[in-house]
């Protein structure tokens, strides 16, 4: 649940009016690739655009040396189309943090559930079904679905979920559970980066019944026993998964230090030279581990 606390720091996050801006005094902070201008969500988002309009402002906070230049934080597509269009101006959100990484911790950032904020906004503004479909390129029905993507979705794995690419019947599959259940399956999809449909309807089957949501149907051709052993694999592995957790912050914090020291100690050519004539695939390694850090 968001606390009174959280939204008041979501507000402190931007000034309290949005403001009309020349897109000439808008600098991206990266560059559209080839592949994200011939795709299929930016014809949809330049439709959109045309047939009613920007609906959710771009973000961009003020630049510290030049008073009318302003850094884009969030809506690039949008922009990048506004300006092939020959837009001079554009209404934004600004910012008043200047770190991209913060801002899109609180705001829903994936394509599916931005597209599904775009069309409750667009509803909200008295735009019709029938015209957002136009835009988007899609049948009505397809609005309908995802007008009602997050109904029956638990607010915390909407929070989990939201940078993820989550296919749109895997949300579906998520909301066949209960909220704590649906917690545990966001987390368990998160764990092992897999959020495919078959693996959230995996997930379902080795739920107990009185973690499902009623009328919500165990998965066909299953035997009780098969359920019990699926139900089975699905606790040990939730057990798994809190182990881990509680663990990772204290072996990551291990591994940056060993790390770190193994870094400084290469910076030592006498040690370097004598590790190579007697020690030679163990400086090897080290120098990997060395590159790493590096990469990193």
């Amino acid at each position: 649940m968001k606390t009174s606390a959280h939204m008041s720091l979501v507000q402190l996050a931007f000034e309290m009016t949005s403001l009309r801006i020349p897109v000439a005094n808008i600098m991206p902070l990266r560059q559209l690739s080839p592949a994200v201008l011939k795709s299929v969500k930016y014809a949809q988002i330049a439709a959109s655009i045309a047939e009613v309009g920007i609906i959710e402002p771009p973000v961009v906070v003020r630049d510290e040396k030049d008073p009318n230049g302003f850094h884009l934080l969030d809506g690039h597509i949008r922009v990048d189309i506004l300006r092939n269009r020959g837009e001079t101006e554009v209404v934004c959100l600004v910012a008043t943090e200047d770190e991209a990484f913060t801002y899109n911790k609180r705001v829903s950032r994936i394509a599916i559930v931005q597209e599904h904020r775009m069309i409750l906004k667009a509803i909200e503004k008295g735009v019709s079904e029938e015209r957002l479909a136009r835009a988007l390129n899609v049948n009505i029905s397809s609005i309908r679905h995802k007008r009602a993507l997050l109904d029956g979705i638990c607010q915390e794995v909407v929070d989990l979920i939201k940078d993820r690419h989550v296919p749109i019947n895997t949300i579906g599959e998520l909301r066949k559970l209960k909220p704590f259940r649906q917690i545990e399956a966001a987390e368990l999809m998160i764990t092992m980066n897999r959020f495919s449909v078959s693996y959230a309807r995996s997930i379902v089957a080795a739920t107990p019944e009185s973690q499902l949501v009623r009328g919500s149907k165990s998965v066909k051709g299953l035997t009780l026993q098969q359920i019990e052993m699926m139900e089975s694999e699905s606790a040990s592995l939730d057990r798994e998964f809190r182990a881990i957790e509680q663990d990772y912050g204290s072996d990551h914090l291990d591994v940056v230090l060993a790390i770190g020291y193994v870094t400084r100690l290469l910076e030592s050519a006498a040690l370097v030279r004598h590790m190579a004539q007697h020690h030679a695939g163990i400086l090897e390694e080290f120098q990997k581990i060395a590159e790493l850090q590096k990469a990193a």
